[in-house]
């Protein structure tokens, strides 16, 4: 399998975890923030917690940097970028299908009397 379609997949594993799609949304809104900051929000183990950033660190969704005593992660855009760029096709997809609803709908009011 080439090294892309494997970092893909392991994009989209990662986001299939509630808890680590709520991580990246945390980070996405706040910040860089301590893994204290972020562990807080979840009513789980530390070493639970702990695998979730790492399953989230080897997908490139986040990134880890030290501070003193703490160990901060941020959000990294790239990975969530060719989440998009996966996704595009399907947009366009539901557009037409969208505008296609639209044109029958259109014609049903134009049958009204």
């Amino acid at each position: 399998m080439p090294a892309a379609e494997v970092r893909e997949d392991q994009v989209f594993a990662a986001l299939a975890s509630p808890v680590r799609r709520m991580v990246l949304r945390l980070l996405g809104e706040g910040g860089p923030q301590p893994v204290t900051d972020l562990a807080r929000h979840f009513d789980m183990a530390r070493p639970s917690f702990s695998e979730h950033l790492r399953v989230l660190r080897e997908a490139g969704l986040v990134s880890e940097s030290r501070s003193g005593r703490q160990r901060l992660y941020r959000l990294e855009g790239a990975a969530l970028y060719e989440v998009q760029e996966w996704l595009t096709p399907f947009e366009r997809f539901w557009r037409d299908r969208l505008r296609s609803l639209s044109d029958v709908l259109d014609t049903l009011d134009d049958d009204e009397p």
